[in-house]
């Protein structure tokens, strides 16, 4: 709702607010799989309606909080994301994001056949196949929905820890609840009721005393 801002080439931005605030909704828009009813969504100076959809989901990486998972195998799931990778690429992005380990648990491995949504592997497994698949892709731009929902905290600082260093000089753009992923981001928007309340740091949002710091006051140590 007369939302306006601007994301900077290689910026980490992070959006958070309350449930319903509009934050995925922000998402769909950059998709395209809502149109805004007023006012234009830009990628490098271009709106995005004027861009072909594959022209604009090429430069788009997403890792959503209900990680999508094929019927199909490991290799095959992460290789979505980069569909002429060479399985030493594939097993690379595996390991970025922390989901070797339990590929290897596996009973085939990489070739192990995950069913149908991915029934095989936990909600945090799930998540890193998203990840490492997001990682092959290797875009310009990633946004992260709640990626990292559904690992404990220990795994979560790793992955986390992992992407933003395979994503250097990127653009990222995160959804958080939780917000101790998001604290060294670059940028903190706070949305309400679709509209932006507060920008800044981390520090310069806890210091205004406001929304995001009664968001993370139960969360961090403040």
């Amino acid at each position: 709702n007369g939302l306006t801002g601007e994301v900077h080439a290689g910026q980490t931005v992070a959006i958070v607010g309350p449930s319903g605030a509009g934050k995925t909704t922000l998402f769909a828009l950059l998709m395209r799989f809502h149109a805004p009813q007023s006012g234009d969504v830009l990628l490098d100076g271009v709106a995005v309606d004027q861009l072909a959809l594959n022209d604009l989901r090429h430069r788009i990486g997403v890792v959503p909080q209900e990680a999508v998972v094929f019927s199909g195998t490991v290799m095959e799931n992460i290789r979505y994301g980069k569909p002429e990778a060479s399985d030493q690429e594939v097993q690379a992005a595996a390991e970025a994001a922390f989901a070797k380990e339990f590929i290897a648990d596996l009973p085939q491995g990489y070739e192990t056949y995950l069913g149908d949504r991915g029934v095989r592997l936990s909600g945090g497994q799930r998540q890193r196949i998203a990840i490492a698949r997001a990682i092959l892709k290797n875009p310009p731009l990633l946004l992260l929905d709640e990626a990292t929902s559904a690992l404990d905290s220990k795994n979560e600082k790793i992955v986390v820890e992992n992407l933003y260093k395979n994503f250097e000089g990127k653009t990222i753009i995160a959804i958080a609840h939780r917000l101790s992923t998001v604290v060294n981001a670059d940028q903190i928007v706070v949305l309400e009721k679709g509209k932006i309340a507060e920008v800044g740091t981390h520090k310069e949002l806890v210091q205004m005393r406001g929304i995001y710091y009664n968001l993370v006051k139960n969360q961090l140590d403040l």
